[in-house]
């Protein structure tokens, strides 16, 4: 098969993170050349000034470079006209109708998975200081604790309670955060937390189903799934069960956890996992004399950025109130204010890297509009 067919297969994996459906099948992507490990890929938007440009360009980059013979990518962005647009939309409402989706997660609901590939550098702790902090924007925040040995989220979000279930779906607890809400699921709900799980593979593969599938996800403005170290069962689950889920990579600044993390957005590229961003945790802390200790080095997280092509979204210092927060179940940035690292964070997502749907739209306006006029047309009544 030719470099440029595998590069369109692989680009059937990008989604229009609007419609949830690929950017190929609804005719979005036009000619594909690859010449000496050069790939030019002609894309065409539904409008000129389509705010979610840079999302779907960043995610046409990400498929082509995962190509092994590809090494660098060129993006020609056009318009299509108004005979394209207009099939497109008839695809989309097809596509829609007969790929219903088998969960209550709605497929423009940004899905957030948290992963390094090795433990003990800060997954579950960003996990939940960021779901208080998009919480506090007003929104609604799914929370999947998908550490099916090692769950830890209903301490450090100080979420308690039993599980219930309503027309055979598992009901989140929730917790109220300012204006917004949190939803979790977690192990940590159903068994003793000094309890051991003696689950083996598909055991723990089925319970990260259940958590997908047969949960009550409606109502969310964002999922975030806070994942266990490695590249293994539960990470292949979750991206065969969410094909629209993106990765956010946790580092620390060493070289060993650097190379680790490496290897985790590795296997999100392979399984057509869009990687989103850096995380660099423990970047050193300030003494109370002012003086800053880089205990675990420095630069791991700007290295890894560089070497994934993908943004540094914040470097986090160490702060005993983040440990001392997540034990009493109070996450720190209920108490760091607008401008802490956590806030940042959140502003960075819901600004650049996933933003919720209705946020911004151009082809959910459009299909909208579409099926009122064919509504409102004599023709309907």
């Amino acid at each position: 098969m030719q470099t440029s067919d595998r590069l369109r297969e692989r680009l059937a994996q990008v989604l229009d993170p609007e419609l949830g459906a690929s950017i190929v099948e609804l005719g979005m992507v036009g000619e594909i050349s690859v010449s000496q490990r050069r790939a030019v890929v002609h894309v065409s938007l539904t409008t000129v000034g389509c705010p979610l440009r840079s999302q779907i360009e960043r995610d046409v980059r990400e498929a082509a470079l995962s190509l092994d013979d590809v090494e660098t990518v060129e993006l020609v962005m056009g318009v299509l006209d108004a005979p394209a647009k207009a099939a497109l939309m008839q695809r989309a409402r097809t596509i829609a109708q007969g790929n219903a989706p088998s969960t209550s997660i709605p497929t423009q609901t940004p899905v957030l998975m948290i992963a390094s590939g090795k433990g003990g550098v800060g997954k579950s702790s960003i996990t939940a200081n960021l779901a208080v902090a998009l919480a506090e924007t007003g929104r609604c925040v799914g929370v999947l604790d998908a550490d099916i040995w090692g769950f830890s989220l209903s301490r450090l979000l100080g979420i308690h309670g039993d599980v219930e279930a309503s027309g055979g779906k598992m009901r989140p607890l929730v917790r109220s955060v300012g204006p917004g809400s949190i939803k979790l699921l977690s192990m940590g709900l159903l068994a003793d937390e000094d309890q051991a799980l003696m689950w083996r593979g598909l055991m723990v593969q089925k319970a990260v189903a259940q958590f997908i599938e047969d949960a009550e996800w409606s109502g969310i403005d964002y999922l975030l799934i806070d994942t266990p170290p490695g590249t293994g069962d539960i990470a292949m689950t979750l991206a065969r069960l969410l094909p629209q889920m993106g990765q956010l990579v946790v580092t620390t600044p060493t070289i060993a956890a650097q190379r680790v993390a490496a290897r985790a957005a590795d296997f999100a590229r392979k399984s057509n996992i869009r990687v989103l961003g850096v995380i660099e945790n423990m970047s050193g802390f300030t003494c109370a004399c002012g003086e800053r200790h880089n205990v675990f080095g420095e630069g791991g997280g700007r290295a890894l950025s560089d070497e994934l092509n993908v943004p540094l979204l914040c470097e986090i210092e160490l702060d005993a109130a983040i440990a001392e927060g997540g034990d009493h179940g109070q996450p720190a940035v209920l108490a760091e204010g607008d401008g802490g690292v956590f806030h940042q964070l959140a502003r960075r997502i819901v600004d650049e890297v996933a933003p919720p749907f209705g946020a911004v739209g151009c082809s959910a306006r459009m299909l909208d509009s579409i099926e009122k006029a064919v509504a409102s047309s004599p023709q309907s009544s």
